[in-house]
């Protein structure tokens, strides 16, 4: 019987392919990430004109939705390239970035915890400041509707922060239709209707505040959402963990690697 031994060590292809499978679904999702933004950007004819973006006061959630693209296909990227040329320099960028994302999620979540009050008043000035730019563009406007509409709250402390914005404040001197309303998202939906009533919130904060109950939801939408913080303490809970648990499955197998390419180099450097 004949013995073959081979004159070089090899890397464990398990965590050569298992991190390329991990990293290849991220990069993927990144590309559909960034694929999406760019597209939403074309639709506003924002690629023609940058300036509308520095020119939104509030927050574009085409932005957000290009930073998450971009770093999902950077890190992905680095990933896949890093696991199947054995890459060390790309294997060991991956790894910090993920242990650094790891810890900024984990000192945010600590943060939020230890300074509820500092929080909470953040949240109220983010959702004021955009509350301002509530017409200025369509997908910021999208996600205000979504959110008072699913969470039955009007303004981030309640009607009345909806002067912040030019077209429903009650003491300017806008000749808007709007003036001393809410968006219709605020309104109670009645359920004979079929088509959403968009008007639906016009003058209403011209009538006494007693009558705001049976038309709009008064209670602001920080209040809602702390509300359903407790309920859902477990999902929210849940989630984080399997996030964590997908993040620290990528930093064991690129160090694993990283830990097995020097080890092969190593021994084939005898």
């Amino acid at each position: 019987m004949h013995y073959y031994r081979y004159s070089n060590a090899e890397v464990s292809c398990w965590y050569k392919y298992l991190l390329f499978s991990y990293n290849i679904v991220f990069w993927l999702a990144g590309v559909a990430f960034l694929a999406a933004g760019l597209w939403a950007w074309s639709e506003k004819g924002v690629l023609s004109d940058l300036t509308k973006v520095t020119g939104l006061h509030g927050l574009d959630p085409v932005v957000l939705v290009l930073l998450v693209g971009i770093v999902m296909f950077t890190l992905g990227f680095a990933g896949c390239v890093g696991a199947l040329r054995e890459n060390i320099c790309l294997l060991k960028f991956f790894c910090g970035a993920i242990v650094f994302i790891f810890l900024l999620e984990l000192a945010v979540a600590v943060m939020a915890f230890l300074f509820q009050d500092w929080v909470r008043d953040r949240v109220k000035e983010f959702f004021e400041n955009n509350i301002k730019s509530y017409r200025d563009d369509i997908d910021l406007q999208n996600i205000i509707d979504s959110l008072q509409r699913i969470n039955h709250c009007c303004g981030a402390q309640g009607p009345e922060d909806w002067d912040f914005n030019i077209y429903f404040n009650c003491n300017s001197e806008s000749k808007s239709r709007e003036k001393c309303g809410v968006p219709f998202s605020c309104c109670i939906p009645d359920p004979a209707q079929k088509v959403v009533n968009t008007q639906c919130g016009y003058d209403i904060r011209k009538k006494s505040k007693n009558q705001w109950d049976d038309q709009i939801f008064v209670k602001g939408c920080i209040h809602a959402l702390e509300a359903w913080l407790p309920r859902n303490i477990y999902i929210v809970a849940g989630v984080f963990i399997a996030i964590s648990l997908l993040q620290i499955f990528g930093i064991f197998l690129a160090r694993s690697l990283i830990s097995d390419i020097e080890a092969v180099k190593a021994s084939n450097a005898f």
